[in-house]
């Protein structure tokens, strides 16, 4: 689920196997823009100004371009073990 009326559907299982590092690429976009709240109120009132809905389509065209990315480099990888 990316918001509340968007959800994440239809990703192959192979494209949540790609890693980068220790993280899945699809994991990292998720967290890297989903809205995070500052502990400290004075910063969330003044320079907590991300939204994701401001985002959102960026985010899903992202999203789209490296699950292709992901499949298609583990399909090289798959051919390359045999």
């Amino acid at each position: 689920m990316l918001d509340d009326v968007t959800t994440l559907e239809g990703v192959p299982k192979i494209a949540w196997e790609y890693r980068l590092g220790n993280r899945c690429a699809l994991e990292w976009i998720l967290d890297q823009y989903k809205e995070k709240k500052p502990k400290d109120p004075t910063i969330a009132e003044k320079f907590n100004t991300y939204r994701f809905a401001d985002y959102k389509e960026q985010v899903i065209d992202l999203l789209q371009r490296v699950c292709t990315v992901s499949v298609e480099t583990m399909q090289i990888i798959q051919q390359i073990e045999l």
